[in-house]
Protein backbone atom coordinates (compact mmCIF):
# COMPACT_ATOMS: atom_id res chain seq x y z
CA UNK A 1 0.00 0.00 0.00
CA UNK A 2 1.25 3.45 -0.91
CA UNK A 3 -1.81 5.77 -0.57
CA UNK A 4 -3.51 6.41 2.47
CA UNK A 5 -6.07 8.68 4.10
CA UNK A 6 -6.06 9.43 7.70
CA UNK A 7 -9.94 9.81 9.59
CA UNK A 8 -9.74 11.20 13.04
CA UNK A 9 -11.73 12.07 15.78
CA UNK A 10 -10.58 15.16 16.87
CA UNK A 11 -12.14 15.05 20.11
CA UNK A 12 -9.81 12.14 20.86
CA UNK A 13 -6.49 13.52 23.35
CA UNK A 14 -3.73 13.48 21.01
CA UNK A 15 -5.79 12.68 17.66
CA UNK A 16 -4.31 15.58 15.43
CA UNK A 17 -0.86 14.64 16.59
CA UNK A 18 -1.08 11.15 16.06
CA UNK A 19 -2.48 11.82 12.65
CA UNK A 20 0.83 14.01 11.79
CA UNK A 21 3.10 11.46 13.02
CA UNK A 22 1.24 8.59 10.70
CA UNK A 23 1.66 11.10 7.84
CA UNK A 24 5.86 12.21 8.61
CA UNK A 25 6.07 8.57 8.73
CA UNK A 26 4.58 7.51 5.35
CA UNK A 27 5.54 10.39 3.25
CA UNK A 28 9.60 10.08 4.67
CA UNK A 29 9.12 6.53 2.88
CA UNK A 30 7.43 7.81 -0.66
CA UNK A 31 4.03 7.24 0.55
CA UNK A 32 1.20 9.72 -0.01
CA UNK A 33 -0.96 10.27 3.12
CA UNK A 34 -3.52 12.60 3.44
CA UNK A 35 -5.53 13.68 6.22
CA UNK A 36 -9.27 14.21 6.36
CA UNK A 37 -11.25 16.94 8.10
CA UNK A 38 -12.25 14.94 10.88
CA UNK A 39 -15.41 17.39 11.82
CA UNK A 40 -19.14 16.16 11.80
CA UNK A 41 -20.93 17.92 8.55
CA UNK A 42 -24.52 16.89 7.28
CA UNK A 43 -25.25 15.20 4.62
CA UNK A 44 -28.44 14.49 2.92
CA UNK A 45 -28.61 10.63 3.81
CA UNK A 46 -28.19 11.99 7.63
CA UNK A 47 -25.61 12.86 9.38
CA UNK A 48 -21.74 11.84 8.60
CA UNK A 49 -18.45 12.49 9.34
CA UNK A 50 -15.98 11.96 5.69
CA UNK A 51 -17.41 13.23 2.51
CA UNK A 52 -16.38 9.68 0.59
CA UNK A 53 -15.86 12.05 -2.81
CA UNK A 54 -13.44 14.01 -0.61
CA UNK A 55 -11.34 10.45 -0.44
CA UNK A 56 -9.13 10.20 -3.23
CA UNK A 57 -10.06 7.61 -5.70
CA UNK A 58 -6.55 5.99 -5.83
CA UNK A 59 -6.40 5.44 -2.30
CA UNK A 60 -5.53 2.10 -0.78
CA UNK A 61 -6.03 2.30 2.87
CA UNK A 62 -8.13 4.18 4.94
CA UNK A 63 -6.88 5.04 8.57
CA UNK A 64 -8.78 5.66 11.77
CA UNK A 65 -7.71 7.34 14.86
CA UNK A 66 -10.51 7.25 17.68
CA UNK A 67 -12.21 4.47 19.04
CA UNK A 68 -14.69 2.23 17.65
CA UNK A 69 -17.43 4.69 16.58
CA UNK A 70 -14.54 6.14 14.75
CA UNK A 71 -13.62 3.22 12.42
CA UNK A 72 -17.48 2.26 12.34
CA UNK A 73 -18.41 6.06 10.99
CA UNK A 74 -15.34 6.01 8.36
CA UNK A 75 -17.12 2.44 7.37
CA UNK A 76 -20.59 3.92 6.67
CA UNK A 77 -19.16 6.99 5.41
CA UNK A 78 -17.54 5.23 2.62
CA UNK A 79 -19.84 2.27 2.08
CA UNK A 80 -19.38 1.15 -1.48
CA UNK A 81 -15.78 2.42 -1.71
CA UNK A 82 -14.52 -1.39 -0.58
CA UNK A 83 -11.63 0.34 1.15
CA UNK A 84 -9.80 -1.36 3.56
CA UNK A 85 -10.06 0.32 7.21
CA UNK A 86 -7.06 0.03 10.32
CA UNK A 87 -8.07 1.03 12.90
CA UNK A 88 -5.58 3.12 15.71
CA UNK A 89 -7.61 3.55 18.89
CA UNK A 90 -7.46 6.42 20.81
CA UNK A 91 -11.28 5.56 23.16
CA UNK A 92 -11.66 2.76 25.47
CA UNK A 93 -11.75 -0.92 25.11
CA UNK A 94 -11.76 -0.75 21.13
CA UNK A 95 -12.82 -4.33 19.60
CA UNK A 96 -12.17 -3.08 16.11
CA UNK A 97 -8.75 -1.35 16.08
CA UNK A 98 -5.60 -3.06 15.83
CA UNK A 99 -3.49 -0.81 17.12
CA UNK A 100 -3.88 0.68 20.97
CA UNK A 101 -0.61 1.57 21.73
CA UNK A 102 1.57 4.09 20.27
CA UNK A 103 4.96 2.74 20.44
CA UNK A 104 3.12 -0.12 18.24
CA UNK A 105 2.06 2.67 15.40
CA UNK A 106 4.86 2.81 13.39
CA UNK A 107 5.28 -1.16 13.26
CA UNK A 108 1.80 -1.17 12.08
CA UNK A 109 2.54 1.47 9.50
CA UNK A 110 5.32 -0.66 8.43
CA UNK A 111 3.30 -3.65 7.76
CA UNK A 112 1.11 -1.66 5.68
CA UNK A 113 3.35 -0.61 3.84
CA UNK A 114 5.22 -3.89 3.02
CA UNK A 115 1.92 -5.48 2.14
CA UNK A 116 2.44 -7.52 5.08
CA UNK A 117 -1.38 -7.53 6.03
CA UNK A 118 -4.48 -10.36 6.04
CA UNK A 119 -8.02 -8.68 4.87
CA UNK A 120 -11.16 -9.48 6.91
CA UNK A 121 -15.14 -8.87 5.65
CA UNK A 122 -17.68 -7.78 7.84
CA UNK A 123 -21.13 -8.17 7.10
CA UNK A 124 -23.36 -4.82 7.53
CA UNK A 125 -26.95 -4.61 8.01
CA UNK A 126 -29.49 -2.32 5.70
CA UNK A 127 -32.43 -1.36 7.19
CA UNK A 128 -35.80 0.62 5.23
CA UNK A 129 -38.37 2.13 7.49
CA UNK A 130 -41.87 2.63 5.88
CA UNK A 131 -45.12 4.42 6.63
CA UNK A 132 -48.23 4.14 5.33
CA UNK A 133 -47.00 1.68 2.84
CA UNK A 134 -44.08 4.28 1.56
CA UNK A 135 -40.19 4.13 2.64
CA UNK A 136 -39.52 6.90 4.51
CA UNK A 137 -35.39 6.39 5.22
CA UNK A 138 -32.89 3.97 4.71
CA UNK A 139 -29.34 3.79 5.76
CA UNK A 140 -26.82 1.00 6.62
CA UNK A 141 -25.00 -0.58 9.90
CA UNK A 142 -21.80 -2.27 10.63
CA UNK A 143 -22.82 -3.20 14.57
CA UNK A 144 -26.79 -3.14 14.93
CA UNK A 145 -29.94 -1.36 13.89
CA UNK A 146 -31.92 -0.39 17.37
CA UNK A 147 -35.55 0.16 17.57
CA UNK A 148 -35.24 2.29 21.35
CA UNK A 149 -38.07 4.49 22.86
CA UNK A 150 -38.03 8.11 23.22
CA UNK A 151 -37.56 10.04 26.69
CA UNK A 152 -40.58 8.38 28.25
CA UNK A 153 -40.27 5.03 30.36
CA UNK A 154 -43.03 3.48 28.72
CA UNK A 155 -42.84 -0.41 27.39
CA UNK A 156 -42.76 -1.11 23.49
CA UNK A 157 -44.30 -3.50 21.91
CA UNK A 158 -42.88 -4.98 18.25
CA UNK A 159 -43.98 -8.01 15.80
CA UNK A 160 -41.21 -9.71 14.49
CA UNK A 161 -41.91 -11.58 10.95
CA UNK A 162 -38.93 -13.77 9.19
CA UNK A 163 -38.62 -14.31 5.64
CA UNK A 164 -42.76 -13.20 6.16
CA UNK A 165 -43.90 -15.47 8.67
CA UNK A 166 -44.68 -14.36 11.71
CA UNK A 167 -42.05 -15.02 14.64
CA UNK A 168 -42.84 -13.50 17.99
CA UNK A 169 -43.66 -10.63 19.47
CA UNK A 170 -41.59 -8.54 22.53
CA UNK A 171 -42.86 -6.17 24.92
CA UNK A 172 -39.72 -4.60 26.08
CA UNK A 173 -37.69 -1.22 26.26
CA UNK A 174 -36.60 -1.95 22.32
CA UNK A 175 -34.62 -4.36 20.37
CA UNK A 176 -31.37 -5.15 19.11
CA UNK A 177 -30.46 -6.51 15.48
CA UNK A 178 -27.72 -6.90 15.62
CA UNK A 179 -24.33 -7.99 13.17
CA UNK A 180 -21.81 -10.63 14.12
CA UNK A 181 -19.28 -7.29 14.47
CA UNK A 182 -22.02 -5.89 16.33
CA UNK A 183 -22.65 -8.87 18.98
CA UNK A 184 -19.67 -7.39 21.15
CA UNK A 185 -21.08 -4.23 21.37
CA UNK A 186 -24.70 -3.15 22.60
CA UNK A 187 -25.97 -6.70 21.84
CA UNK A 188 -23.52 -7.87 24.44
CA UNK A 189 -24.59 -5.24 27.37
CA UNK A 190 -28.42 -6.34 26.80
CA UNK A 191 -27.57 -10.01 27.38
CA UNK A 192 -27.10 -11.21 23.94
CA UNK A 193 -24.38 -13.97 22.25
CA UNK A 194 -21.18 -13.57 20.97
CA UNK A 195 -20.56 -14.31 17.66
CA UNK A 196 -17.41 -14.97 15.97
CA UNK A 197 -17.29 -11.69 13.79
CA UNK A 198 -16.88 -13.11 10.30
CA UNK A 199 -19.58 -15.62 10.54
CA UNK A 200 -22.79 -14.97 8.49
CA UNK A 201 -25.78 -14.28 10.79
CA UNK A 202 -27.87 -11.88 13.04
CA UNK A 203 -29.18 -11.74 16.18
CA UNK A 204 -32.10 -10.41 17.50
CA UNK A 205 -31.85 -9.36 21.17
CA UNK A 206 -34.79 -7.53 23.42
CA UNK A 207 -33.69 -5.00 25.70
CA UNK A 208 -35.34 -5.55 29.27
CA UNK A 209 -38.07 -7.67 28.41
CA UNK A 210 -41.08 -7.62 30.17
CA UNK A 211 -41.45 -11.13 30.06
CA UNK A 212 -39.44 -14.19 31.42
CA UNK A 213 -39.02 -16.53 28.86
CA UNK A 214 -37.62 -13.64 26.16
CA UNK A 215 -34.29 -14.59 24.98
CA UNK A 216 -32.32 -13.37 21.54
CA UNK A 217 -32.32 -15.18 18.41
CA UNK A 218 -30.16 -15.85 16.18
CA UNK A 219 -30.99 -15.98 12.47
CA UNK A 220 -29.54 -16.85 8.78
CA UNK A 221 -27.81 -13.89 7.08
CA UNK A 222 -29.95 -15.15 4.32
CA UNK A 223 -33.35 -13.93 6.46
CA UNK A 224 -35.55 -11.08 5.68
CA UNK A 225 -36.90 -9.83 8.65
CA UNK A 226 -39.71 -7.02 9.60
CA UNK A 227 -40.24 -5.44 12.68
CA UNK A 228 -43.36 -3.98 13.24
CA UNK A 229 -44.17 -1.27 15.63
CA UNK A 230 -47.38 -1.98 17.63
CA UNK A 231 -48.98 -0.24 20.66
CA UNK A 232 -50.12 3.00 21.92
CA UNK A 233 -50.44 6.20 20.58
CA UNK A 234 -47.92 8.94 21.00
CA UNK A 235 -45.56 6.68 22.72
CA UNK A 236 -41.94 8.28 21.21
CA UNK A 237 -39.35 5.55 19.66
CA UNK A 238 -36.89 5.47 16.89
CA UNK A 239 -35.31 3.53 14.92
CA UNK A 240 -31.03 4.14 16.01
CA UNK A 241 -28.67 3.10 12.76
CA UNK A 242 -24.93 2.23 14.92
CA UNK A 243 -25.67 5.05 17.37
CA UNK A 244 -25.64 7.68 15.08
CA UNK A 245 -28.35 8.33 12.16
CA UNK A 246 -31.98 8.12 13.21
CA UNK A 247 -35.24 7.75 12.32
CA UNK A 248 -38.82 8.13 14.63
CA UNK A 249 -41.23 5.55 14.52
CA UNK A 250 -44.87 5.80 15.02
CA UNK A 251 -47.68 2.44 15.67
CA UNK A 252 -48.28 0.67 12.01
CA UNK A 253 -44.62 1.51 11.12
CA UNK A 254 -42.43 -1.17 10.12
CA UNK A 255 -39.28 -1.32 9.47
CA UNK A 256 -37.40 -4.34 7.04
CA UNK A 257 -34.01 -5.38 7.57
CA UNK A 258 -31.30 -7.94 5.95
CA UNK A 259 -27.82 -8.43 4.88
CA UNK A 260 -26.33 -5.76 3.02
CA UNK A 261 -24.99 -6.10 -0.61
CA UNK A 262 -22.07 -3.80 0.47
CA UNK A 263 -19.18 -5.12 3.21
CA UNK A 264 -16.55 -3.81 5.26
CA UNK A 265 -13.09 -4.33 4.79
CA UNK A 266 -10.61 -4.32 7.73
CA UNK A 267 -6.91 -4.63 8.02
CA UNK A 268 -5.70 -7.19 10.05
CA UNK A 269 -2.11 -7.10 10.98
CA UNK A 270 -1.50 -9.74 14.21
CA UNK A 271 -1.80 -13.50 13.97
CA UNK A 272 -4.27 -12.79 17.13
CA UNK A 273 -7.50 -15.05 17.18
CA UNK A 274 -10.70 -13.12 17.61
CA UNK A 275 -10.92 -15.43 21.25
CA UNK A 276 -8.01 -13.85 22.09
CA UNK A 277 -8.47 -10.39 21.33
CA UNK A 278 -12.03 -11.04 23.15
CA UNK A 279 -10.06 -11.75 26.23
CA UNK A 280 -7.77 -8.89 26.14
CA UNK A 281 -10.32 -6.29 25.72
CA UNK A 282 -12.73 -8.06 28.37
CA UNK A 283 -9.85 -8.61 30.98
CA UNK A 284 -9.65 -4.30 31.07
CA UNK A 285 -12.87 -3.69 31.60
Amino acid sequence: MKHFYVIMNPDKKGARETAEQIREFLTARGAVCLIGRGEKVDWQAGKHYTDSAMVPKETECVITLGGDGTLIQAARDLSGRNLPILGINRGTLGYLTQVSRTEDIESALSALFNDDYKLEERMMLSGSAFRDGKEIYRDIALNEIVITRGEYLKMLQFKVYVNGEFLTEYRADGLIAATPTGSTAYNLSAGGPIIVPDSKMLVLTPICSHALNARSIVLSAEDKIRIEIVGQEGISQAAVFDGDSAVSLLPGDWIDMERAQIKTILVKLKNLSFLDNLRNKMAGI
